[in-house]
């Protein structure tokens, strides 16, 4: 063998250009995308809510001369918000510094890596007492109620969901604008028959247009739908890993606010408590302080929010949309 050998020369450094770490897009979280998102300087306190009913009664009446007009009014009571404040620290040792090679960067990881952590709680929050069963004023569910849409021969998701547009609309007067979907109801629907043959006619050929978020809130008649795609590992650590997404194979139907309002009705809010980050005014506290004891520097992440449900006739949910 010649000598010396190409690993006689060489010693493997790690590549200072890359390195891989398995990170969630932003774009994959929905959970603060959904409702209007309001930031308070207060933890929680009270907002007006207006009855319904009264706004929607017929009391114009004929008036006949030298008579008073007919006469209306409507009620209006308090209801409340409270941020749960959620925190999590990551802790980096000395040796640990000391000791990284270019490119780590000890304190910009942990800084994403608990990002991520406090993304992932929001998302499983807002997915628990949501996207699921028994929150919003109407429940059907997919092979009782109405075709899976996975079935592309008998199912009509444009009817379903017009149906659940009529609803809403016959309930509040609100016409719904927005359909979150779990992505493995986007993947269903983006290739559904009936789907493809609505868009088919549209300026570019179907083979060089893809089903897009964007295309189907036009077909759907409705500002905004919403793809979740973050998954989550449900394993504790050392357990054999368990990946999901986080979102089910549900679709919701809603009216949400484009904004916060004060004489607006809307499906539900996200009140952020800005006072977790000690004055500066965001949303996310960060710090960073020594741990003599440990040898280490602790970096620990706050937030703290409501995501909080407004009103319920607002919602029409779509269980298990398919299978």
């Amino acid at each position: 063998m010649p000598q010396p050998t190409v690993y006689d020369v060489h010693v493997d450094q790690p590549l200072t250009d890359i390195s891989i770490a398995y990170i969630q897009s932003q774009e994959h979280f929905i959970a603060q995308k959904v409702f209007p998102v309001l930031s308070t300087d207060k933890r929680s306190d009270k907002y007006y809510t207006y009855t319904q009913a009264d706004w929607f009664r017929d009391e114009v009446r004929p008036r006949a001369d030298g008579t008073e007009s007919s006469g209306a009014g409507y009620n209006v009571s308090t209801d409340s918000y409270a941020c749960n404040v959620y925190a999590i620290h990551k802790d980096i040792g000395d040796q640990v510094v000391q000791n990284s090679d270019n490119p780590l960067n000890p304190f910009v990881d942990a800084t994403r890596f608990l990002s991520q952590k406090m993304m992932l709680k929001q998302e499983t929050l807002w997915v628990s007492e949501f996207f699921t069963s028994s929150v919003w004023g109407t429940d059907v569910t997919g092979g009782t109620n109405f075709t899976q849409w996975n079935n592309y021969a008998t199912s009509d998701p444009i009817e379903d969901v017009e149906t659940g547009k009529e609803t809403i609309l016959q309930d509040t007067g609100y016409m719904p604008n927005t359909l979150v979907l779990g992505y493995q109801v986007f993947r269903k629907l983006k290739h559904h028959p009936d789907i493809i043959d609505r868009i088919k006619y549209t300026a570019s050929p179907i083979g060089e247009r893809p089903v897009t978020t964007e295309l189907l809130a036009s077909l759907f008649e409705v500002d905004r739908v919403l793809v979740a795609r973050s998954i989550k590992n449900s394993a504790v650590e050392n357990a054999t890993d368990n990946y999901s997404f986080i979102f089910g194979k549900h679709a919701l139907l809603a009216y949400v606010a484009p904004r916060p309002s004060l004489t607006e009705a809307t499906a539900g809010y996200t009140f952020m408590w800005t006072g977790i980050s000690k004055g500066l005014g965001t949303t996310v506290g960060m710090q960073r302080w020594r741990e003599n004891r440990l040898a280490a520097e602790r970096l620990e992440a706050q937030m703290a929010w409501d995501h909080k449900l407004v009103a319920t006739n607002l919602g029409y949910m779509l269980n298990s949309a398919v299978a």
